[in-house]
């Protein structure tokens, strides 16, 4: 079946589209490359200055069952399976409130809930405790006393032998968050997401008349014939100019 003419000049009219879009995204390149820099230069400020930085203190503690030692298969799964229900009972709000009149902490128990992450590793009866805060210090404050307190807690409500701390926080020397590099590298992406969307929306709208091809593109003439612009005209004297004196001052 033989193809309807008007696909081929679709087809021939989005050809010459991209290939208009590549050639302007090509000649912005310096642009659309100023636009990125930019973008990763007040990514990076932003987070050295106006976004407060966090640190992360953990603590072990390990499950115990009512046997000190492992006798069986068994009793590792039932560790496994009490470790979920410490993860509750460690947030839970007795606890909190403990921790937060030990240590004289300025928020409730909600705000203090949201800074502590609960983990088992998988196949283990270990508990990962850790806490967040823009306090290094109070951080490590905060995790020790949590796995003592909630260790003496879950002991008393599921009348087993309280969960032994493996190992104790420490005041961590790093900041968890906010990642520097990473945040560059997305301001650098959304420079270069922002400039080449501008550019090629700009390229995609634009309609206006600017040589031979498009005259024949948008209105389906052919030219006969084309007027040089008269300041190109004008430049080129004063190029032959310029080049005449150059020739003249050397004699």
């Amino acid at each position: 079946m033989p193809r309807d003419p008007s696909e081929n000049n679709e087809d021939i009219e989005i050809e010459i589209d991209l290939k208009e879009v590549f050639r302007a995204l090509w000649h912005r390149c310096p642009a659309i490359l100023a636009v990125c820099l930019a973008g990763g230069i007040l990514a990076g400020l932003i987070t050295e200055f106006f976004i407060p930085p966090t640190y992360t203190s953990t603590t072990s503690i390990l499950v115990l069952t009512k046997e000190t030692t492992l006798t069986s298969l068994a009793d590792l799964q039932l560790g496994s399976q009490l470790a979920n229900d410490y993860e509750v009972l460690i947030t839970a709000r007795g606890v909190l409130n403990e921790v937060i009149d030990d240590l004289g902490l300025e928020m409730d128990y909600e705000e203090l809930k949201k800074k502590i992450t609960v983990e088992n590793p998988t196949d283990t009866r270990i508990l990962e405790i850790s806490v967040r805060d823009q306090n290094p210090t109070q951080a490590r404050d905060i995790v020790n006393d949590l796995a003592s307190v909630a260790s003496v807690y879950i002991g008393d409500m599921m009348e087993v032998v309280p969960p032994k701390i493996v190992e104790e926080g420490i005041v961590p020397k790093k900041r968890t968050s906010p990642n520097f590099l990473q945040n560059v590298i997305i301001g650098v992406v959304i420079g270069l997401l922002v400039s080449g969307g501008i550019v090629v929306g700009i390229t995609i709208t634009d309609d206006t008349i600017k040589d031979e091809e498009d005259v024949e593109k948008y209105l389906g003439l052919s030219t006969l014939a084309s007027v040089p612009d008269r300041r190109d005209f004008i430049n080129g004297k004063k190029k032959k100019k310029k080049r005449g004196k150059n020739k003249g001052s050397k004699r």
